[in-house]
């Protein structure tokens, strides 16, 4: 299957527009990011946003490979500052937004969960997002600065597939984005992070070199930055500073 059918397989449904905008963001962007598609349709009803979401480390392997991408949104600077230095993306990139991490358990807490020590007891069933990707690379900075061995049965390929094994009660705890947390909706619980070892995700955005239309790509961007954006991003969990 080719790069193009995958995105295109993965792509959520948009508006009815005469152009095609290909957006691919991290997992963790994908409620707020579905509501920023629907804002931004309908002030240009002349366009089609089709967005891709996916691990962050994915997107940019899909955007390294050659996808046709427009604009690329990731939860954290160091995929952003891959694409950049192989010269794939056009200006600056821009931080849109932050986000910190929280552990999340199962509705009603079976583990009996507390900390992240308990990221150490091999009787509980724990996972994290894969290393490669933000929610995972950054879980591991957080145990490892609070001085936790982990115990980790599985490593997901997004944080939505981490999320969806929390929910489903197949864990007892993993390490997501507190946005995550905020937006299952009580399906699982969190618990806080103390902010010593926490860890601040920093998601920037920026056109693509091979975008079709860069004028176009800047205006989504802009949305995304614009007060309208950037609340329905607070929604979310997601804060400015």
């Amino acid at each position: 299957m080719s790069i193009l059918v995958v995105i295109v397989a993965l792509a959520g449904c948009g508006g009815q527009g005469d152009e095609e905008l290909l957006v691919s963001a991290a997992a963790s962007l994908a409620g707020a990011f579905a509501e920023i598609e629907g804002a931004f349709e309908d002030a240009r009803p002349d366009v089609d946003v089709v967005l891709n979401f996916g691990g962050s480390s994915t997107l940019r392997e899909q955007i390294l490979g050659g996808a046709p991408v427009d604009v690329f949104a990731s939860a954290n600077m160091s995929n952003m500052d891959a694409v950049v230095a192989a010269g794939q993306t056009v200006g600056a990139p821009r931080v849109f937004a932050f986000n910190t991490l929280e552990i999340a358990v199962p509705a009603g807490n079976p583990g009996s969960v507390d900390g992240l020590d308990d990221f150490s007891d091999d009787g509980l069933l724990l996972g994290l997002c894969a290393e490669a990707v933000p929610c995972g690379e950054l879980a591991r900075e957080a145990l490892s600065t609070a001085g936790v061995t982990a115990a980790i049965d599985t490593n997901e390929p997004d944080v939505r597939a981490l999320l969806a094994k929390i929910e489903a009660g197949e864990l007892d705890a993993g390490i997501i984005y507190v946005t995550d947390v905020t937006s299952a909706g009580g399906t699982v619980e969190g618990i806080a992070i103390p902010e010593d070892v926490n860890v601040t995700a920093e998601c920037s955005i920026a056109v693509l070199a091979g975008a079709a239309n860069h004028q176009i790509a800047n205006a989504f961007i802009d949305m995304v930055l614009s007060d309208e954006g950037q609340a329905i991003l607070s929604e979310y969990g997601f804060s400015s500073q």
